[in-house]
């Protein structure tokens, strides 16, 4: 992030008089209040440790960065790594006597699933909960930015009628299908698939996709061999496709979606809190502020989960994407996921 264009922004709120309650005005409701303004948020101090899940082409890190250079009273400690190793971390360093992070910024919601599983998350305060719009509100985790699952098709390749709109009758289409297998956000798929469908639709699924789906290390690999006609079709998070379209408007690859099932699950990033505190609290609601979520809508074409920030164009609103009804905190049970998708033959 340009940390000067962040300060700028905030600036220049500040200067247009842009106000907003902080505490106690929104704490029952279902309608989440306006998102608020960096210039209303008070001043970070004190000693603030985050661990923070690698991923974004290090967009997350540079809006902590951003944070830390606005609140210069804040003792900011920030270790980076994949999501997944640093859930590990945190309940190892539990089992040892305490976790060292306040905080655990975590790309996807299995990694804070498994940290939540392990009774290492504080409750999120009502009122900074109530922020956010009604689908993502959890207990014991607060989603920062959102993604959704797609189907990336070739458009020399395939019309939209010629896809089905439900993944489970993907298998029968006969179409070529790019994966990424060993990516957490697709496990996070079959694990959302699993809780929707079961274990041994889910298994059978796993098999019958196998013939027809050639493997990649990761899904902007699985997008961009999409877009080049080697397969018809990939199953990959929204960003893949409009971060590629970006930089190349006349790729050959546009989103389809699925109804209410796996195929369209709404997945978010997302931030435990393990040691409550007023600093570790107000730092999400930077997080959660106009500014940051702008910023990762823009640059990481990422899903704001606050009122009056848009989300990206070429993405459809969130109303009108059928996303299936699943606790994102279940998705950190990912142990019976692998072992089918072993069991299947696909990892």
């Amino acid at each position: 992030m340009d940390r000067r264009t962040f300060l700028r922004g905030a600036t220049a709120l500040g200067a247009l008089g842009a106000t907003a309650p902080l505490l106690g005005c929104y704490g029952g409701g279902s309608e989440a209040p306006p998102a608020l303004s960096v210039e209303d948020l008070p001043e970070l101090k004190g000693d603030l440790t985050v661990y923070l899940g690698r991923g974004e082409g290090g967009l997350y890190t540079k809006v902590v960065e951003a944070i830390r250079d606005r609140n210069p009273d804040l003792n900011l400690e920030l270790r980076r790594g994949p999501s997944s190793s640093l859930a590990n971390t945190l309940v190892a360093e539990a089992e040892r006597g305490g976790a060292r992070a306040d905080l655990f910024w975590a790309v996807d919601t299995s990694s804070l699933g498994q940290v939540i599983d392990r009774g290492l998350a504080s409750p999120i305060p009502a009122e900074l909960r109530n922020r956010l719009k009604t689908p993502f509100r959890f207990e014991r985790m607060a989603p920062i930015s959102g993604r959704v699952r797609t189907l990336a098709y070739n458009t020399e390749r395939l019309k939209p009628e010629d896809l089905p709109d439900s993944i489970m009758a993907l298998p029968e289409s006969g179409l070529e299908v790019g994966w990424a297998p060993a990516y957490g956000a697709f496990q996070s798929f079959v694990t959302a698939m699993r809780l929707l469908e079961g274990e041994e639709a889910t298994l059978d699924w796993l098999e019958a996709m196998k013939p027809n789906a050639k493997e990649y290390a990761g899904e902007l690999g699985a997008v961009l061999a999409t877009s080049q006609g080697e397969v018809d079709l990939s199953l990959a998070n929204h960003y893949y496709t409009l971060r590629l379209k970006a930089g190349k408007p006349d790729a050959k690859v546009d989103l389809a979606f699925t109804r209410k099932d796996a195929g369209s699950l709404v997945n978010t990033s997302g931030v435990a809190v393990l040691k409550p505190g007023e600093t570790a609290h107000n730092f999400i609601r930077y997080l959660l502020s106009r500014e940051v979520q702008g910023y990762l809508a823009r640059e990481a074409y990422e899903i704001p989960l606050v009122p009056e920030v848009p989300t990206p164009e070429a993405l459809p609103a969130m109303d009108e994407i059928q996303a299936p009804r699943v606790d994102l905190t279940r998705l950190g049970d990912l142990q019976p996921t692998l072992d089918l998708m072993r069991r299947a033959g696909v990892l």
